[in-house]
């Protein structure tokens, strides 16, 4: 059974946009740590393919148009946070509307290296021992002014090619 996140976000002191947690009907939202709990092997994966790697972040805009950005997720401890400047699209994206699409990059075209998304809803995070964790598991220096968000994960994708076929697998928070 998954942890229900949503209570949780508030008894830890992290803080949220106005937008409500429940994105739609039934779509759940949970940490990476309870996915790496429900899918050990997948968040495994995820983590060697995302943690302290250039990955591209799918955000929509304003206008509801999609918007796709570069990012260095960092994931350890149980959660998945992105440092991003404040005066970015990419942030303005995230504080007006949350939802988001995170896709590992390719080492190849013929995706030797495997794919892995995470699709969700992100949390900003203000307290300073949030802050404090992320930058202990950052490969890099974040500013000091970057926004931190947590992504709170409601579905995830894994594909590997082998002999030239694919072969996905997919979790959903439930």
């Amino acid at each position: 059974m998954l942890v229900d996140e949503k209570k949780v976000g508030n008894e830890i002191g992290q803080t949220r946009s106005a937008r409500s947690f429940d994105r739609g009907k039934g779509m759940k939202l949970v940490s990476w740590g309870v996915f790496e709990t429900s899918a050990p092997e997948m968040a495994s994966f995820g983590k060697k393919r995302l943690d302290g790697q250039v990955a591209y972040l799918a955000t929509v805009r304003e206008d509801k148009r999609p918007r796709l950005h570069p990012v260095t997720p960092v994931i350890g401890e149980g959660h998945c946070f992105l440092f991003v400047e404040p005066s970015t699209p990419k942030a303005k994206d995230l504080l007006e509307n949350g939802c988001f699409s995170l896709h590992c990059a390719m080492n190849d075209s013929s995706g030797s290296s495997g794919e892995f998304i995470v699709n969700g809803d992100v949390l900003l995070t203000e307290r300073d021992e949030q802050r404090a964790l992320a930058r202990s598991i950052c490969s890099y220096g974040p500013a000091n002014k970057a926004l931190l968000f947590e992504l709170k994960v409601n579905e995830v994708h894994e594909i590997q090619y082998r002999f030239g076929r694919s072969q996905r697998k997919k979790w959903t928070a439930e």
